[in-house]
């Protein structure tokens, strides 16, 4: 990651480097027509309210000369060439020296005046403040389907999932204690960058608050795109809730799958009907892709945990109460109990003189309880290969 720097004044009051209290991070790219309005707004508040800080304007390879106007301006700019509003403001973290980081963007959406708000919270305790938008949206200031549909959508998923209590969790102005920033591990190159903030906050039980700030109509061109970035928020969100991708959607179909086949084996009626070989194939295969979508849900827990330093209750509970010689054994068991049904079948074949087969509906448990078998049997070794990563002397599945 490039982050070399302009070597240009970008304090509102003259101070030693050590001593700076407030970054003002700002990405840019291509905001020729606003950046320079940003940078001035930034370091008057930071004058007029005394604080020693500095404006950190973090370049995207723009093409319109804004790196230029910005370090005319009396902003530090930092060069990142690789597009992304993550990839931007990682490379103006990088650079920042104050205690606290401020983040705005350069568009005019945000009102400066307010840094003087965030830094009061953050001085109050919080380690991280965000800013709620969406009562104060001036007219055109925001898309409607942005405004109804995709910000309250993205933000109540994400607290459904990590229990952020943030309303506006896409908020571009923020601020956060910088000393936070080792812990919050930051990764995320693209517009996600906004949901990693409040995500890894959360799971790292960061002090969050809040206060509601005004937006407005955008100067120059929106870099947004609903679809492309909207998505990429909500893969996110997926992919750092294992639970809710793979474990309880495949105990879901694994349970489910379990029923069906003990509805046909049992000869229940159900709906005035009893169901049979083609319902019991039914019930085999969601029994199958259940217990392969939970394994794969093991596998991201140990992944987060091993790999992204993540802080997994519900894992380490799991890997200090279960060793690979239990996955091994459970595996083992089911695997023999579907091999020996399927012994009985081929007893009974040579018995008849191999003639045509019978036991359909047994062949069709016995082969769905080997398959389960051998999927616990290697994803336990899976686990245990994974685990040889761990940083600590915890219990763990090896």
């Amino acid at each position: 990651m490039s982050t070399l720097q302009e070597k240009m004044p970008a304090t509102g009051t003259a101070a030693d480097p050590s001593e700076l209290l407030v970054s003002v991070v700002i990405p840019c790219l291509n905001e020729a027509e606003s950046i320079e309005r940003c940078v001035r707004a930034a370091l008057d508040v930071l004058e007029s309210n005394g604080f020693a800080g500095e404006v950190i304007v973090a370049d995207n390879d723009s093409e319109d000369g804004s790196p230029l106007i910005a370090s005319e301006a009396g902003a530090i700019v930092v060069h990142q060439p690789l597009r992304g509003y993550g990839s931007a403001y990682l490379a103006g973290f990088g650079a920042a020296r104050g205690r606290y980081i401020v983040m705005a963007d350069a568009d005019l959406t945000y009102d400066f005046e307010e840094i003087p708000r965030f830094v009061a919270e953050l001085e109050n305790g919080a380690d991280m403040v965000i800013g709620d938008r969406m009562k104060n949206i001036h007219p055109g200031a925001m898309p409607w389907h942005h405004q109804y549909i995709g910000n309250p959508l993205l933000s109540g998923f994400l607290n459904l999932l990590f229990k952020t209590g943030i309303d506006d969790a896409h908020c571009g102005m923020r601020a956060l204690r910088r000393d936070r920033l080792a812990q919050l591990d930051l990764r995320t190159t693209g517009m996600e960058f906004a949901s990693e903030m409040v995500i890894r906050a959360a799971k790292e039980k960061l002090v969050l608050a809040q206060f509601p700030i005004e937006y407005h109509p955008r100067g120059g061109e929106s870099k947004l795109s609903s679809v492309r970035d909207g998505w990429r928020h909500l893969r996110f969100l997926l992919v750092h809730s294992p639970n809710h991708l793979f474990i309880l959607p495949g105990a879901v179909m694994t349970v489910l799958g379990a029923l069906i086949e003990l509805l046909v084996v049992v000869q229940l009626h159900l709906f005035g009907r009893v169901w049979g070989f083609h319902a019991l194939i039914a019930g085999s295969l969601l029994a199958v892709v259940g217990a392969q979508v939970m394994a794969l849900g093991i596998c991201a827990h140990a992944y987060a945990t091993y790999y992204m330093n993540e802080k997994d209750h519900w894992f380490d509970r799991m890997r200090a109460r279960f060793t690979l010689e239990h996955g091994l054994a459970v595996g083992g068991v089911i695997t023999v109990v579907g091999i020996l049904g399927g012994l009985v079948i081929l007893i009974d074949w040579a018995h008849r003189g191999f003639g045509a087969l019978a036991y359909q509906y047994l062949a069709v448990l016995a082969t769905t309880l080997i398959i389960i078998g051998i999927q616990v049997f290697f994803t336990s070794f899976l686990i245990s290969i994974l685990g040889l990563r761990r940083r600590d002397q915890s219990p763990s599945v090896d």
